[in-house]
């Protein structure tokens, strides 16, 4: 009997051992999930990645041993384990976090790099004015008035608007000609015509010739025509890291998200920056134009003389062109951004660091009114936007807001590449994304940035503005209006044209070569 109940007791030791065994895979399911999940987010972290396509080779291999090692010592955890493996699990749960957030970022990040170098195209919007009382409300209650239009500027679309007018009231529409935009804000205003067609980008020079113009009137009717801009840019996505290149960096005197419809009227280039940029010498000159420089607009004032910021309201495509005329070399590349980029993304880096050559009060152009102080200050960005846009309070007006913006675009790049604006990535992503625009296009950059990490080059940045003589004169868009103009120094002009042959030839400024 006692052999017999020895016996029994072995058996329930087996069982209850047997009974241990099998519980075990059931313990560690969770492991064997955590595993799984990992190794999924791992995959999906990876993809992201290389869809992002901007680092090079030796950095996607060490992402990929890392990821590796991580998910071998979850592995070893809680396959290899000898215990229950909660220090494991908790591991691979903040593995886990940690790439599932990433995964987050770098698909977003992609997605704002996609957006932003969306442009490379330009929106005309024509519309039809009458005044404020008309009792006219839409193109149809309309159908009979006297329509003034001008051809001089934009003919094509203006004769496109036409068509599509008289092909929506069925009927040919009473027109009377003028030779200005201006002199059409007065026929309607002065009652020589019921209605105007017009572009709309025009109506800060309208505004300029009519006092209080834009409070007279309504729109009845817009219609957008879309172009193409032919900017003759490389379509490889390597070609900026072989070749010397140069972008064109506009801020527009306007407020809101550029890619907005709405947005654009009105686009005059209140900062004309251009960068030329050539990668194998590592060499940046940056070139400030003043926005009153008196000079002609190829393709649109006839050779006759303009204010340079006026040539943004026949679209970006033209600022381009008159600068690449002005400083004789091609410019294919431009970044654009509005007031509402440099106010909201200097408020999302927690305000800037900039140094001021002089002392003065700002708010004669911005309506901010503040003393900035020689040296360096501090500024959110309501008062950076004021700090850039002054220039009548300063001694060397134009010439020195155009320092001054470089001043800004310096500390903004410094506060930027700081790591603690890593906390703010997702918001400066955001704000990015919807205040700049370029036609850069996404290999492009990808291929730059991807350049610049595989090489780890040091860029030398130098800067150099345009200065002139201050005058009055009448403009091409503005030919009833005597107006304030800068007068271009063409000594002034001729040594930026040698500086920008030196960074494009291959040589360097330092060989020799003096910045204004």
């Amino acid at each position: 009997m006692a052999k017999k109940r020895r016996s029994s007791g072995n058996s329930e030791q087996k069982n209850r051992k047997g009974a241990k065994t099998s519980l075990r895979p059931k313990k560690n399911r969770f492991g064997t999930f955590c595993l799984v999940l990992q190794a999924l987010v791992s995959a999906a972290f990876m993809g992201v990645v290389l869809l992002l396509n901007m680092l090079p080779a030796n950095y996607l291999a060490l992402i990929a041993m890392v990821l590796f090692f991580l998910w071998c010592i979850t592995f070893t955890t809680q396959a290899v384990r000898k215990k229950k493996g909660g220090l494991g699990k908790l591991f691979s749960l903040l593995v886990i976090f940690i790439l599932a957030v990433g995964t987050y970022y770098v698909a977003k990040t992609n997605n704002m790099i996609s957006m932003i170098t969306s442009g490379g195209y330009k929106v005309d919007k024509m519309v039809v004015a009458v005044l404020a009382d008309d009792p006219a409300e839409t193109l149809e209650d309309a159908a009979g008035y006297s329509y003034g239009v001008q051809f001089a500027q934009g003919a094509e679309n203006m004769q496109a608007v036409v068509v599509d007018i008289q092909n929506q009231l069925g009927m040919d529409i009473n027109m009377t000609e003028y030779n200005s935009v201006q002199q059409q804000a007065q026929a309607l205003t002065g009652g020589e015509v019921q209605a105007i067609v017009y572009n709309q980008s025009y109506t800060e020079l309208m505004d300029e010739a009519v006092e209080g113009y834009s409070s007279q009137i309504k729109i009845i009717y817009s219609h957008e025509i879309e172009t193409k801009l032919n900017l003759g840019g490389s379509a490889e996505d390597d070609s900026l890291t072989k070749e010397p290149f140069t972008v064109y960096i506009s801020g527009m005197d306007v407020y809101g998200d550029e890619r907005d419809g709405e947005n654009r009227d009105s686009e005059r280039s209140d900062v004309n920056i251009i960068a030329v940029v050539n990668p194998t010498t590592h060499q940046i000159l940056l070139v400030t134009t003043p926005r009153d420089y008196f000079v002609p607009i190829p393709g649109v004032s006839g050779g006759m003389n303009d204010k340079l910021t006026h040539a943004g309201t026949y679209g970006i495509d033209a600022s381009m062109e008159t600068l690449g005329e002005l400083y004789q070399t091609d410019i294919n590349y431009y970044v654009k951004l509005n007031f509402s980029a440099m106010i909201d993304i200097v408020d999302i880096l927690g305000g800037v660091d900039v140094y001021s050559e002089q002392a003065f009060t700002t708010g004669w152009e911005s309506g901010y009114e503040m003393e900035v102080q020689e040296g360096m200050n501090h500024f959110d960005g309501q008062q950076t936007l004021a700090f850039c846009r002054e220039r009548h309070n300063l001694m060397d007006g134009d010439n020195q807001r155009g320092r001054n913006q470089q001043a800004v675009i310096t500390a903004m790049l410094k506060k930027a590449l700081s790591p603690t604006m890593l906390l703010k990535a997702d918001r400066i992503i955001n704000q990015v994304s919807e205040d700049i625009e370029t036609n850069v296009t996404q290999g492009q950059l990808n291929s730059l940035v991807k350049y610049q990490l595989s090489s780890g080059a040091d860029w030398t940045i130098q800067s150099v503005a345009a200065t002139g003589y201050d005058g009055e004169d009448y403009p091409y868009s503005m030919p009833d209006s005597l107006v304030y103009v800068l007068y271009p120094d063409e000594e002034s002009v001729n040594e930026i044209i040698h500086l920008v042959n030196v960074v494009e030839e291959g040589r360097t400024l330092t060989e020799g070569e003096q910045l204004n």
